[in-house]
């Protein structure tokens, strides 16, 4: 006799969680292809803040990185980043890099810290910025490194997903992918529709902060 009500309140109680979890998820804000991208402003490694609304009118990139991860140095190492950055900023686009690894996880760095390595490597990209708390990433669902999200100049978000069709850790495998970020870059600036407008992304999990 005593079971019944054990059981109604641990269903309750499982519902109550289930629906806070749900209405936790719903409240938090999602980018998604055909939308506006939502709007931030974090720090950067040039010592100003950046903000999306800065870049109104342009086409804009972001590239979700981690110094340690091996996906990310798949690109770095070679400078093949740094080559793509390059040429894409010379279009007028802007790219930003992100670093959304919560302090004291692997890969994170402070703006100090995305300056010293945008030195020493090189990086060609606009601004590389700093999201300790993760809150930019939770709001694009951000999911590894690198995980890369096209802008159009009216602020819709026309690509998201892979920065390629090869997902793996080799850069000699680099040459023979096709770039989708490349790609959705071209073709919105020829004011063309994305023709793959979401692919999946591939590296390692960003490393959320609060988790």
């Amino acid at each position: 006799m005593k079971i019944r009500p054990l059981l109604l309140t641990t269903l309750s109680a499982f519902a109550l969680s289930a629906a806070f979890t749900l209405s936790a998820r719903a409240a938090e804000a999602r980018a998604e292809v055909g939308k506006p991208a939502p709007a931030f402003t974090l720090p950067g490694s040039d010592g100003k803040d950046h903000s999306l609304a800065d870049s109104k009118g342009k086409v804009v990139v972001l590239e979700w990185t981690n110094p340690e991860c091996p996906y990310v140095v798949k690109f770095y190492k070679p400078g093949e980043m740094q080559k793509l950055q390059k040429e894409i900023t010379g279009k007028d686009v802007v790219w930003y890099r992100i670093n959304s690894n919560a302090p004291g996880k692997q890969g994170s760095q402070t703006p100090e810290q995305l300056a010293a390595y945008d030195k020493s490597h090189n990086v060609a990209a606009t601004a590389s910025l700093a999201d300790p708390e993760s809150k930019v990433a939770r709001e694009y669902g951000a999911k590894t490194t690198p995980h890369i999200f096209v802008i159009n100049a009216e602020g819709t978000l026309v690509y998201a997903g892979g920065i390629d069709d090869k997902p793996t850790a080799k850069s000699g495998d680099i040459a023979t992918a096709h770039n989708y970020l490349k790609a959705a870059v071209e073709e919105t600036l020829a004011g063309k529709p994305v023709t793959t407008s979401v692919s999946k992304p591939y590296g390692c999990g960003v490393k959320y902060a609060g988790k």
